[in-house]
């Protein structure tokens, strides 16, 4: 979207008409700056969206619990309000063209200066779940943004956990895409309330929260940004020490996505003291979570400086890469062969610098029992996992020189080696 653009979606929505012009600035400049985007060595290391079958279905029923009784007394409303019964019965019905008129009109209402009934909307049995409905469908653009990003803001500072849930998950539903989706949700003005909403009590509020920051770190370096400076790091640290497993494994999954920027925003990663709770968690948490973390590490040696990658290395990564090196995912292998594959590329460079020939890595990772390991993935059947601990192990560990008097010479007429005979002693062997 370009500046003019987005100026002018500001000066249509009536949130930002409420707003004094240095908050304005602020978002701008928030929103505008600009970061050059590194490009990456490995194609593996991407931003990555995080949605299985199983965490779907455990949306479904935070998102959705109480939808459908509440549908069911949807038509109790009083006979004066600005919600005409209409209104509501097009909302709830079959048809997509009601849906989406009845929407539209619920839009133009909250739309209304100075006052938008917002409160009457949200008492509305049923009609924000409804809405919150309307954004997991995939069929029609125009019914999943047009009810949202003129109202959620506001939804954001309701004092009612159901409805601030309900608000966090519908913006992870629209932040949940390409970068020009995440942008109208960066553009709404919600991402410092859905940071500050992070630290809530209830964890109804801070899973969808979690949720909808992380899809926003998915974006670029300067959509990165804009969450990062809304002071999202603490937050986040302080949720990696949460004794919910799923609040744990999201917080790696959001930091692996901003390890994944710039160097810039790798160092304050570092500088919030993140690393040395995620290298605990490589080494101390549930399986689902340690893969998080791992990616968190990997993209941080991928793309960050040589001192970022030794005070990696300085923090005891190498063991807990190693020891991913065992389990039974590939991909998280690979993960970890990536990491450790980088870490020995750096210790090569030292080597050279320093003049000794020695890569001073090789031998932690020997320590950590990681040569070993890398030798078994030899036997792996995946085709990339073997062939990249055979690069390592050729490339590393596979200096040593050859003793001439013990390698056969070679016959090329006979192309075939030739062994040297050895003459019996002239009183024979002795037993």
């Amino acid at each position: 979207m370009t500046t003019s653009g987005k100026e002018n979606f500001r000066l249509k929505s009536y949130k930002n008409k409420s707003l004094n012009p240095d908050e304005m600035r602020r978002r701008r400049e928030e929103e505008g700056l600009q970061l050059r985007k590194q490009k990456r060595e490995e194609q593996l290391f991407k931003r990555r969206n995080v949605a299985t079958a199983d965490e779907e279905a455990e949306e479904e029923v935070m998102s959705d619990g109480g939808f459908h009784e509440a549908q069911m007394n949807n038509m109790e409303m009083t006979s004066n309000a600005v919600i005409t019964s209409d209104m509501t019965e097009m909302i709830f019905s079959n048809s997509p063209e009601q849906q989406l008129s009845a929407t539209q009109k619920f839009r133009k209402l909250l739309s209304k200066e100075p006052n938008p009934p917002i409160d009457e909307v949200i008492s509305t049995p049923g009609v924000v779940a409804r809405f919150v409905e309307f954004l997991k469908r995939k069929e029609n653009c125009t019914l999943q943004v047009s009810p949202c990003l003129s109202v959620l803001s506001w939804l954001l500072f309701v004092n009612d956990t159901d409805v601030l849930a309900d608000a966090c998950w519908a913006l992870s539903y629209l932040s949940d895409g390409p970068n020009d989706k995440i942008q109208a949700v960066i553009d709404a003005g919600v991402c410092r309330r859905l940071v500050e909403l992070l630290m809530h009590n209830d964890y109804k509020v801070v899973s969808p929260a979690l949720r909808a920051v992380g899809n926003i770190v998915t974006g670029d370096d300067i959509q990165t940004q804009v969450i990062l400076n809304c002071s999202a790091l603490q937050s986040l640290l302080h949720l990696l020490s949460s004794p919910k497993e799923s609040i744990k494994k999201e917080a790696c999954w959001t930091i692996s996505n901003i390890t994944a920027g710039n160097r810039a925003q790798i160092q304050t990663v570092i500088d919030a003291n993140i690393f040395p709770a995620l290298i605990n968690i490589l080494q101390t948490a549930e399986f689902r979570t340690r893969k998080e973390a791992a990616w968190a590490i990997t993209n941080a040696t991928s793309g960050g400086s040589a001192e970022q990658i030794k005070y990696l290395v300085e923090l005891g990564c190498i063991k807990p890469l190693c020891d991913l090196l065992t389990v039974m995912d590939s991909k998280i292998v690979q993960v970890a062969l990536n990491g450790l594959e980088n870490i020995l590329r750096l210790g090569e460079q030292e080597a050279r610098r320093g003049g000794t020939g020695i890569n001073p890595y090789c031998a932690l990772i020997e320590e950590a029992y990681g040569l070993d390991k890398i030798e078994f993935l030899q036997s792996h059947e995946n085709q990339e996992i073997y062939q990249k601990a055979f690069d390592l192990i050729e490339h590393y560990f596979g200096t040593e020189e050859e003793d001439s008097s013990i390698a056969p010479q070679v016959d090329l007429g006979q192309q075939q080696y030739i062994f040297q005979q050895c003459e019996a002693p002239m009183e024979g062997f002795q037993l």
